[in-house]
């Protein structure tokens, strides 16, 4: 069994079977061809990776695989949709200013205590979410929340830091 196993033969033909149809999948649903072949290829990745996540009580086996294929290809989306900001390069005759720098220091350190003060569960989702750059539906499939769980507690902590943060 790919879940509790880590089994090859079986995950091969999980992935024979499923690769094709979710390749087709994102294509109907807008995708270009190396979308679709990136986003499936990720999402069996991560399939095998976290076979181990999988609740057959929660989903069927197909429900959950598109689930991921599908929140793969927003994540796609969003990544083309969000360019990366541009490389700040401070000129070699203008350094930032003393002042800015301290106040930087100082807000980075009221923020980390701020992130240490939050309760355990608020504290944990932000830091998958904003250290580990894990997606909601990669933090639900990694703890087992429910996604609307993650998201009130990411939004409670968030407000909690505009809070200390003033």
């Amino acid at each position: 069994m790919v879940s509790n196993d880590k089994d090859r033969v079986a995950f091969r033909q999980l992935f024979n079977h499923f690769a094709p149809r979710i390749k087709s999948f994102l294509m109907k649903a807008g995708a270009d061809p190396t979308m679709a072949e990136e986003c499936s290829q990720e999402a069996m990745a991560t399939v095998w990776n976290k076979a181990q996540l999988f609740d057959p009580a929660r989903a069927s086996a197909s429900t959950w695989i598109f689930t991921i294929a599908r929140n793969k290809r927003i994540d796609a989306i969003r990544k083309i949709r969000r360019p990366e900001p541009d490389e700040l390069n401070w000129p070699d005759e203008i350094e930032p200013a003393q002042e800015d720098a301290l106040e930087l220091k100082q807000q980075s350190e009221i923020l980390a205590d701020a992130i240490q003060n939050l309760p355990d569960k608020q504290r944990q989702l932000v830091e998958k979410a904003f250290f580990k750059e894990l997606s909601h539906s990669e933090i639900a499939l990694e703890t087992g929340l429910p996604l609307g769980t993650i998201k009130s507690r990411i939004r409670l902590a968030l407000e909690r830091l505009r809070h200390a943060m003033g």
